[in-house]
């Protein structure tokens, strides 16, 4: 909206109004739906495929200047600018960039005498030896139970299963599930009811959670005033310490196919990812930058307590998920079946994985 002022100020003629989804439509809602009705869209990067068959997107490459796409990929943070290019063009500008980041109250960590973990070993000592009334969390609603196993097969596997079409390695989705189990004991009760949003707002105004190993960061719970406690952030764990695999997200602004305004849109859509921007209004009015210079910023750090320095290596070790074509739906059953497993105490843990691996090919068009 900042954005759309300023362009506002600089283009007169020209209004932008905007209309916010939840981030359970964000990450669900049909593309098709928001191409026939607005000019510019904000989207995950998994709603390619489908959008891409479904002629709903302007190649940006066709409408933006080379050098300034250029300029993009060399600042992308992780894989963000990338994961917006599908089947030869780039559909999206990564004007956000986040990923599943570790999550804790400084405070009352301190209280413990403990540091955020930075391995699996760690975080399960952590998680047995808090005090009573003080735990640590994880979001377990479908989509996020999803995101949490996504990261562990691709961190204990060494590549993005899934992604390129190949199945999961059973061994591997095996030793996934098995650490989110050992993990389960010792989560909020709150856990399988929440979202990363939900849980940020328990986090942040009550004192009962001391620590996610994997959530979507939100850098504004990391800034004084925003909530009653500020959140930090750092790496999520891994085995040796190397804080790969986590699941990228963000967002990426889009230009509808049904525009009659491609030309307006594309000057906007440079305009809110351009550098400049990015670390001054862009963040300064609440958003979470996806340039790589804005993550580097020091008055960006500062006003964010570290939020983008404190996890820049967790992004740029992040993993990219499917963008094809009915991956969305792959993505909300896959999820269902993940979290209910572990709610249930599932035992077949290999079962359960080749049940995925059927569902990603029932679901999705996998080119050969």
């Amino acid at each position: 909206m900042a954005a759309s002022r300023l362009f506002n100020e600089r283009h007169p003629e020209v209004t932008i109004e905007w209309e916010a989804r939840s981030l359970q439509d964000f990450e669900a809602y049909p593309l098709e739906l928001l191409a026939a009705t607005y000019d510019l869209i904000m989207i995950d990067h998994p709603h390619l495929g489908s959008a891409v068959a479904g002629d709903l997107l302007v190649p940006l490459d066709e409408l933006l200047p080379a050098a300034f796409l250029d300029e993009q990929r060399a600042n992308s943070v992780g894989l963000s600018h990338d994961s917006y290019f599908w089947q030869g063009h780039q559909w999206a500008l990564a004007v956000d960039a986040a990923a599943q980041v570790a999550t804790y109250r400084a405070d009352l960590l301190a209280k413990v005498g403990q540091q955020p973990p930075t391995t699996w070993n760690e975080t399960l000592r952590l998680a047995k030896t808090l005090p009573a009334g003080l735990t640590i969390g994880l979001p377990l609603v479908a989509v996020h139970a999803y995101a949490s196993f996504f990261t562990l097969i691709t961190q204990l596997g060494g590549t993005t299963y899934w992604s390129d079409g190949s199945p999961l390695d059973a061994e591997v989705g095996d030793q996934a599930l098995a650490l989110l189990q050992r993990l389960l004991p010792h989560l909020h009760p709150e856990s399988p009811h929440s979202d990363p949003i939900a849980m940020s707002e328990h986090m942040a105004r009550t004192d009962e959670i001391a620590y996610v190993p994997l959530m979507y960061g939100y850098s504004n719970y990391a800034r004084d005033g925003f909530a009653p406690h500020a959140l930090r952030y750092a790496d999520i764990p891994s085995v040796d310490g190397e804080p790969r695999g986590s699941m990228i997200g963000g967002v990426g602004l889009a230009v509808s196919a049904r525009t009659r305004h491609r030309d307006v849109c594309g000057e906007f859509a440079m305009m809110t990812a351009a550098p400049a921007f990015q670390r001054t209004t862009f963040f300064a009015s609440g958003g979470q930058p996806g340039h790589r210079g804005a993550w580097l910023d020091a008055e960006v750090n500062r006003v964010s307590n570290g939020f983008f320095a404190d996890t820049l290596r967790t992004l740029d070790l992040g993993s990219m998920r499917p963008r094809f074509a009915g991956y969305i739906d792959f993505q909300e059953q896959a999820g269902a079946r993940i979290r209910q497993f572990l709610l249930d105490g599932g035992e077949d843990r290999k079962a359960l994985v080749a049940e995925l691996n059927d569902l990603l090919r029932t679901c999705c068009t996998i080119p050969d």
